[in-house]
């Protein structure tokens, strides 16, 4: 069981969990906990399947066969193939068929937003074309685990959609990009040998390095001008933030990324209770 534990890789879940949190927040005495609770089960089973279905989809292609990182279940042939594959399919199905019921409580138009996410999910790493070997992955990152992840949270509670729901899902999808982009900078260099066109592939290591640190950078500014009392409670974590981006502006390069990789999880996380603390006392 541990191996699967590993494969779902645990520092990523932030990810997941933060979009909620700050949503429920923000939806204040019209959080609706049952709700909530339910596009938390949807936001991690989909974190859980797309990490299982990279597992799967880059084992096969032997492009996870040199990695430095995280166990890889196929790669290190710990588990087989298809029984990775049959891991995601099923973290998948979790999410849709949760997923169907927040859409039956509130709006059918969430199905078409599941089915979006599945698809982007899946198609990451694991189409004939995969859009995450373009440089694309950062894009759909901040789409679907910041603005949809958010919003959509926030949504199935008040069955409202605000500009407020929509300025403060923009720091939890920058900081679940600079998630992804930590990960590709420890991978940049195995990454161009096998032909994986990540972003930070195609910036190369200084850039790549500069788009992690202004990602944290811009998160942070992005919160504090939101126009709301409490949100410079957010600043607590700069000294947070300055350490994880001095260590990755000095040069930090594969196993020594690995911590940081967690501890950006970390960051996100912490990052997402202060602001929804802020959120609450507003």
């Amino acid at each position: 069981m541990n191996k699967w534990i590993a494969g779902a890789r645990p520092r990523t879940l932030p990810a997941a969990i933060a979009p909620v949190l700050v949503a429920t927040s923000l939806a204040g005495s019209e959080a609706n906990f049952a709700m909530a609770g339910l596009a938390l089960v949807v936001s991690l089973a989909l974190q859980v399947g797309v990490n299982y279905a990279n597992d799967y989809s880059d084992g096969i292609k032997g492009t996870d066969d040199n990695r430095v990182g995280p166990t890889r279940l196929v790669a290190s042939s710990l588990a087989s193939a298809k029984s990775v594959k049959q891991a995601a399919f099923i973290s998948f199905a979790v999410a849709a068929v949760v997923g169907l019921v927040l859409a039956q409580l509130t709006s059918l138009w969430l199905i078409a937003v599941g089915a979006a996410a599945i698809f982007a999910a899946w198609t990451y790493t694991g189409s004939k074309r995969p859009y995450g070997y373009l440089g694309l992955g950062e894009i759909s990152v901040f789409l679907f685990f910041g603005l949809v992840a958010t919003i959509g949270s926030y949504y199935v509670q008040t069955e409202r959609l605000t500009w407020q729901s929509f300025v403060v899902a923009i720091p939890m999808g920058l900081l679940a990009c600079a998630l992804l982009a930590i990960n590709n900078l420890r991978d940049r260099a195995q990454d161009e040998l096998v032909g994986k066109r990540t972003l930070a592939v195609r910036l190369g290591d200084s850039g790549a390095r500069k788009l992690f640190i202004g990602l944290l950078l811009i998160a942070h500014l992005v919160t504090i001008a939101i126009p709301a009392e409490n949100t410079l409670l957010t600043l607590i974590l700069l000294p947070q933030t300055i350490v994880i981006a001095k260590k990755v502006r000095e040069g930090a390069t594969g196993a020594a990324l690995i911590p940081l990789l967690g501890k950006t999880g970390q960051l996100q996380l912490w990052f997402a209770v202060a602001l929804s603390l802020a959120l609450v006392l507003n």
